[in-house]
């Protein structure tokens, strides 16, 4: 922060200072709704994920992490992803998909499933794509690199920008368990 100015960062101009602010804030509602998402999806409640923290934040810290009030540290993020077994670079990654942010240089989770109902006339050419790559990924997951996006990009005649919004749509929903976990219990083989 500017000393002259506590309300801007130093050497950055006011419209600055405010997209700055806009972006962090984008990103840390993407990280908090990610890591809700997981919990819910392991069927937790937040006391029952923070009883699994070493660190022994409270209800109200994670609460204010899931709603983006807060950002976690790079320590805590860490802990909350394995707490909630989950990589932290996966939840990342998932966090700004869903947001659409850079996605452009992220290597993109599409569930080939939800883009072959879509029925976008757009997008109609990349459907043979998904068709042919789902007999190499049955289970209709497959990560695209973002090389990938801008060759096929080049292939359909569009931006590769425009592409990887609309692949980005079909971030990959995790499944919630059919039991809730209890935590500390693994509940897969």
């Amino acid at each position: 922060m500017s000393p002259s100015n506590p309300g801007r960062d130093k050497g950055l101009t006011i419209d600055e200072t405010v997209r700055r602010r806009r972006w962090d804030k984008t990103i840390s509602l993407a990280i908090g709704e990610e890591l809700r998402r997981t919990r819910q999806a392991r069927g937790w409640s937040r006391a029952q994920l923070v009883a699994q923290l070493p660190s022994g934040i409270g209800d109200r810290t994670l609460l204010s992490y899931e709603h983006g009030t807060r950002h976690p540290t790079a320590v805590r993020l860490i802990e909350l992803c394995h707490a909630l077994r989950i990589d932290t670079p996966t939840l990342l990654a998932r966090a700004l998909q869903r947001a659409r942010i850079h996605i452009e240089t992220l290597p993109l989770m599409v569930d080939l499933h939800a883009l072959l109902r879509d029925g976008s006339d757009t997008f109609r050419s990349i459907v043979q794509w998904a068709r042919n790559t789902l007999n190499e990924h049955p289970d209709g997951v497959v990560e695209v690199e973002p090389l990938v996006v801008r060759n096929l990009a080049l292939f359909m005649g569009c931006a590769h920008e425009q592409l990887a919004r609309y692949l980005a749509r079909f971030v990959v929903e995790e499944e919630a368990e059919t039991t809730p976990a209890t935590p500390g219990r693994a509940t897969r083989p």
